[in-house]
């Protein structure tokens, strides 16, 4: 009788201790997918952009107008806002029309030449009402990258699906030292640069191993460009993103597909996102992570 007793307190804690456990970690899956909402709706997220404009050297007129350089077909923009000047590995701004631009938060008046981006130093903010907007470079191609703050994609955003929270698909992993220091990329663009290789995944999924190439992009965690089997039906066609811890002194880690998400070319025609490498593309569905979002 008292072993009976024992065996049922004992299992009623174990119950209760792995039950805590699992809404725990469900609960931190929640959190951390509300916040990655949160931030795809903050100014600097991928929920307002409008526009993408590729620069051609010399002056690029911009604005609403009919003829202009880089066109945003927008009422509320102005016709002929001004000029970007793109020369050297530099872009100016100059205004046109008495309009006032702020660049770094700062009030821009008169029609002086102002330093917007310079090869590879932080490119300065610029804002004329709600509309803002940055210099970008991807290789040889210079563009704007332009957000409307007001954006009626902010308004539509109703989240993100996803597949249910399952903590089998936190898997425990091993990062292997890259036999090349140098993993290659392509974007949507099609351009193709060298990624500084982190080393190579192994994991297993239903007693299968399979593996992973990992980006180090210098920050506190390691980052995977992937696809699976779902990609084109249920998740983002051309595959996902996933961040890492970065491993212990023998290589262990974990890969949590739980916190599988989308390119921002998901949201976004204007983005310029990597695709998966061919030897990231898994041979096995995913059913973990965001789920695809919108027409994109």
């Amino acid at each position: 009788m008292k072993k009976n007793i024992l065996l049922i307190i004992c299992t009623l804690f174990l119950t209760n201790l792995f039950g805590q456990g699992s809404k725990q970690y469900t609960q931190s899956i929640n959190d951390w997918h509300a916040k990655r909402e949160n931030d795809l709706k903050q100014p600097n997220g991928w929920l307002n952009l409008e526009g993408l404009f590729w620069l051609h050297k010399g002056v690029n007129t911009f604005g609403k107008g009919e003829g202009n350089d880089s066109k945003y077909n927008n009422n509320e923009f102005p016709d002929y806002l001004g000029d970007f000047i793109y020369e050297g590995d530099s872009v100016t701004w100059v205004n046109k029309n008495n309009n006032i631009v702020k660049i770094d938060n700062k009030e821009i008046k008169g029609t002086a030449a102002n330093l917007v981006f310079k090869n590879e130093a932080p490119a300065k903010t610029m804002d004329w009402s709600h509309f803002r907007w940055a210099v970008i470079k991807r290789e040889d191609k210079v563009g704007i990258r332009f957000r409307n703050l007001q954006a009626a994609t902010l308004k539509e955003f109703k989240g993100i699906n996803r597949f249910p929270v399952d903590s089998n698909w936190r898997l425990k992993a091993v990062l292997v030292q890259p036999a090349q220091s140098l993993l290659m990329i392509t974007n949507v663009l099609g351009q193709t640069t060298a990624q500084k290789s982190a080393g190579r995944l192994l994991f297993t999924i239903n007693n299968k191993e399979y593996t992973l190439d990992v980006i180090d992009e210098g920050g506190p965690n390691l980052f995977i460009v992937f696809g699976d089997e779902t990609a084109g039906k249920t998740t983002y066609g051309a595959g996902r993103f996933i961040d890492i811890p970065r491993p212990d002194a023998s290589g262990n880690t974990e890969i949590d597909f739980n916190k599988a998400y989308n390119p921002p070319c998901a949201f976004t025609a204007f983005a310029t996102c990597p695709l998966p490498p061919a030897q990231n593309r898994l041979k096995v569905s995913i059913t973990a992570g965001e789920k695809n979002y919108g027409h994109h």
